[in-house]
């Protein structure tokens, strides 16, 4: 016996129709390239989207083609996750940090037809373009007049003049919820990056995942939030919020391409962000600056940090200094929103330390996704907290496979058997609690036994003279594999490796202390901002540990 429900699609267009009607006076705030701020409504930026899909059409773009953007978080790339999904195109949004052989690569893999572009990236579209093999024309976020004359390229059109030229009256398509809606290429950094395609009901439920009133630790009912992602749009759609702030009403602060501290928390405090997410690595900045400057924030108060495990003491600093909930969640670009963030519900009467002991964890199960743990002869591990093996997950907004790929393992991940093999090592705890120990390719493995880079890492990251710091492994004549410790020192530094030692010594069981410690100017970073251990083992990959 089947149900007797409509069978409405779950298409993105209905989220910026439902923003338009229910809370269309919401603000949506974005920092323009130039420094200005600028100011509009969802029920604006309705229009505009429409607009958008309209013009799209008038350009030919046909049902699934592929529209690439090379842009920072500005309105018009908030507009383009409605306008060209929204008409039955697909988004393809671009990392600009990549190298131009990944750019060249993911632009022809996706075989993009357009390629949007703002000023920041010009230059980047210049060195492109003669390798661009499917791109039939160009859309520029900027006026004529900051176009450069000498890109050549071999047809232009200017965003605002397409909008400018219809008038809005559009009804949205309707199709089959199951039809890619954007594309995200992981980084690549063991080969050539991978296209993770999603589909309009992927969307959908991952928005409404991260929806759920406790995803986020003190969700407040009717009360106005400020979100401001620091996670840029082309990182896993902008971790959501270009979905997420619409549908929940909140007022969505776009930082623009400034990324400077104290640009940063100018825009903060103005506009009174209350919720904002980014990487550890953009936190540490900003907390460093306000330290220097004897800051803190006024509104602000909780973040929520992925990508990579964050320190423990920068947890601490945002908890104990500044008051803000450091929540931290588990996810990929292949398994966005799979975690929640927020602990299990706790007695309010939590000192600080227990909050922090919870908030180590990288959230915990979200509705609609499964964990496992296997170990390395794929034999299932127990949810207990303690064992550790490779990480498996599974759900409706799980990626099946990689565009142009067949189900099936490709380097550290893949799908095999229904499960995505993530390619990190964790430990599952009760009430669905997922802790991040290492990528599976970076564990060291010593003696038989695993030594986690990650928690090396974050240790040595909790002294106040140590930069950045990056853990890899250097063979060993009788333990097989031993950790090597890589850091850069903060401005004015002049520690020792014994010193950072001596420090490590009661933070880490003896048998983990690195071996030697290796001091570089600089960290090698990918283009998602993560160090890249890849450089790191080519560098030192003749290192000979002392006797």
């Amino acid at each position: 016996m089947q149900g007797l429900m409509m069978d409405v699609p779950l298409l993105v267009s209905s989220m910026i129709d439902y923003a338009a009607e229910c809370h269309g006076d919401r603000e949506v705030v974005s920092r323009e390239l130039d420094g200005e701020i600028h100011r509009y409504s969802y029920r604006d930026a309705h229009l505009r989207t429409k607009k958008l899909a309209q013009a799209m059409e008038r350009l030919g773009l046909g049902q699934g083609e592929r529209v690439g953007v090379l842009a920072w978080n500005t309105r018009q790339y908030f507009e383009m996750f409605y306008g060209v999904p929204g008409m039955g195109g697909v988004l393809h949004t671009i990392n600009p940090r990549l190298f131009h052989e990944q750019l060249v690569y993911i632009a022809n893999h996706a075989e993009d037809t357009w390629l949007a572009f703002d000023a920041a990236c010009a230059e980047l579209v210049r060195a492109m373009a003669p390798e661009l093999t499917t791109v039939r024309g160009y859309i520029f976020f900027g006026g004529r007049d900051e176009l450069p004359d000498d890109l050549n390229l071999s047809r232009i059109e200017f965003y605002e003049e397409l909008l400018a030229a219809e008038y809005g009256a559009y009804e949205w398509p309707e199709f089959d919820e199951r039809r890619a809606s954007t594309i995200c290429y992981t980084s690549g950094t063991t080969g050539h990056p991978k296209g993770v395609v999603y589909s309009h009901r992927s969307m959908t439920l991952t928005s409404f995942m991260a929806m759920a009133g406790d995803n986020v630790a003190g969700f407040r009912a009717g009360i106005g939030e400020v979100f401001m992602p620091m996670a840029p749009l082309f990182h896993g759609n902008g971790w959501m919020c270009p979905f997420t702030a619409p549908m929940m009403g909140y007022k969505l602060v776009l930082p623009g391409r400034e990324y400077e501290p104290d640009k940063l928390y100018e825009l903060m405090e103005d506009e009174g962000v209350t919720l904002c997410f980014g990487v550890p690595t953009i936190w540490m900045i900003l907390l460093n600056y306000l330290q220097q400057q004897n800051l803190t924030f006024s509104h602000l108060r909780a973040t929520v940090m992925s990508g990579s495990k964050p320190p423990r003491a920068l947890q601490e600093s945002l908890l104990k200094d500044h008051g803000v909930e450091p929540m931290q969640g588990w996810g990929m670009t292949e398994a966005l929103s799979s975690t929640k963030f927020s602990p299990v519900a706790q007695p309010e009467d939590r000192s600080d330390d227990e909050k922090l002991e919870i908030y180590q964890y990288g959230g915990r199960r979200a509705f609609g996704s499964k964990f496992k743990l296997i170990d390395d002869d794929g034999n299932e591990l127990p949810k207990d907290g303690v064992a550790q093996g490779h990480l498996l997950v599974r759900g409706p907004t799980v990626a099946s496979g990689y565009m142009k790929q067949n189900v099936g393992m490709s380097g550290q991940t893949g799908v095999v058997d229904g499960w995505l093999h993530t390619g990190d090592v964790a430990v599952l705890h009760p009430e669905g609690y997922v802790e991040l120990a290492d990528r599976s390719k970076d564990v060291i493995k010593s003696g038989g036994e695993w030594i986690s880079s990650v928690e090396l890492e974050n240790a040595a990251m909790g002294h106040a003279e140590i930069a950045e710091a990056a853990v890899i492994a250097v063979e060993h004549p009788k333990w097989q594999e031993r950790p090597l410790l890589i850091v850069t020192r903060m401005p004015g530094s002049t520690i020792t490796g014994d010193q950072i030692l001596d420090y490590l010594r009661d933070k880490v069981a003896s048998w983990w202390l690195p071996d030697a410690v290796e001091f570089l100017d600089e960290l090698p970073h990918t283009g998602t901002g993560k160090i890249y251990k890849l450089k790191l083992r080519e560098a030192f990959a003749d290192y000979t540990l002392a006797e």
